[in-house]
């Protein structure tokens, strides 16, 4: 039989000591150099070997900090839905809200951003165009579970009280919404998941390993005229979250 490699093998050391309370929800492993030397491999074993935990949802790094002893989560179910519309009302809140959570976000909006060439062919804009770009990072009980960076055609609101997503009067109540008081129906949004892995700074913001697998969901709303309005790219860990569409069936 195969030997085990030696980063599986320190995983379950790892785990183990989880187990048994040595370390517990919160604690601060030691650092790698120390655990390589302790159980005697390289540090690079060691490292597989928190990785492959942090994908499993053991451990939690932290960038600048270290790796931690993860508090046990329960995967959140992010719904989409076009039901999730309500008036007055933010969709994500209303989900977590359905689940038992506190739902939510903090976000940095900038007006007359140049839209980048896949950002503008998705808008039907020209490259370079004014954008109002929002990024967001979304939270469920204070814990991120999704990042979005928004961009709407500044010309679409320029001059509106909406002009800025998250300011005035119908601060974050969602695309449908907002577009609904200055006279634009949004009939429909198309969205395209796919998994890849996540960035470094997604990671981080995330609270997942590099390279952790992530659902990507580029989503763009149109009115009724067929006109886009907005486009995001939604970035979902696969780890902590799972996506669920609920479609509407015509009768």
């Amino acid at each position: 039989m195969p030997e085990q490699p030696p980063y599986l093998r320190i995983a379950d050391v790892l785990r183990q000591r989880i187990a048994e309370h040595v370390w517990t929800a919160g604690d601060r492993l030691p650092s790698r150099s120390q655990i390589a030397e302790e159980c005697g491999v390289g540090e690079n074993v060691v490292r597989r070997a928190q990785e492959l935990l942090i994908s499993q949802g053991v451990l939690e790094g932290r960038a600048g900090s270290g790796t931690y002893v993860a508090e046990p989560r329960q995967r959140v179910r992010v719904v989409r839905s076009s039901a999730r519309e309500q008036p007055g009302r933010s969709p994500f809140r209303a989900d977590m809200q359905a689940l038992g959570k506190q739902g939510n976000w903090e976000s940095r909006t900038e007006a007359k951003v140049p839209a980048p060439a896949e950002v503008a062919a998705r808008l039907g804009i020209a490259a370079g165009d004014p954008c109002v770009r929002t990024v967001y990072e979304f939270l469920a009980d204070g814990r991120p579970v999704q990042l979005s960076t928004s961009w709407e055609p500044y010309q679409l609101t320029a001059g509106t009280l909406v002009v800025l997503p998250e300011g005035g009067p119908h601060a974050g109540v969602g695309v449908v919404n907002r577009m609904a008081a200055i006279g634009i129906t949004v009939s429909h949004a198309v969205e395209q998941p796919e998994p890849r892995q996540a960035t470094a700074e997604e990671a981080s913001l995330l609270g997942i390993q590099k390279a952790a697998l992530v659902t990507h969901i580029r989503r763009t709303y149109y009115s009724d005229q067929g006109q886009p309005v907005e486009t995001a790219d939604i970035v979902i860990p696969a780890a902590h979250c799972e996506v669920v569409y609920e479609i509407p069936v015509s009768r």
